[in-house]
């Protein structure tokens, strides 16, 4: 029987009655991360691209080198997928994913829904790697309009 114990940055893999503890490295923070939702945009809920747009998540690219996005997901817990394209994020930089329709640049980018994807009520955004693990989660309530993660 093996456990895995995982205190701070470290874990230690522990064999059953073998008495052997190995450190096993803690997975890394992803370099590019959820750094806010604005989940209720401002104003009435009208569905219009305005209102849409008023609805987004920032990213941020912690590392100074820019990395690449290509294949990276944007999900909310009930499926809904935004899959970034070709695209990179230079290092110390944002891109903001509004729901509406717009043209893409290097810091907006567009889901080109009509229908708002993050609920006022409670939601979580999940950032996934192309293999589908999570790279970054960022989850809120019902108050508020925005959430620094």
């Amino acid at each position: 029987m093996k456990k895995l114990l995982v205190a701070g940055a470290a874990a230690v893999l522990v064999a059953g009655g073998a008495g052997v503890a190995m450190a096993v490295p803690a997975e890394a923070a992803s370099p590019v991360q959820i750094y806010r939702v604005y989940y209720d945009s401002p104003g009435k809920d009208t569905r219009s691209n305005a209102s849409l747009n008023g609805e987004w998540v920032q990213l941020f690219n912690t590392s100074t080198s820019s990395k690449n996005l290509k294949g990276v997901k944007l999900r909310d817990k009930t499926g809904y997928t935004y899959t970034f394209g070709t695209f990179t994020i230079k290092g110390r930089k944002s891109v903001y994913v509004h729901t509406g329709k717009g043209s893409n640049s290097a810091t907006q980018r567009y889901w080109g829904r009509s229908q708002y994807v993050w609920n006022n009520t409670g939601d979580t955004a999940y950032l996934l790697y192309p293999s589908g693990s999570v790279a970054d989660k960022c989850s809120w309530g019902s108050s508020g309009s925005s959430k620094y993660c």
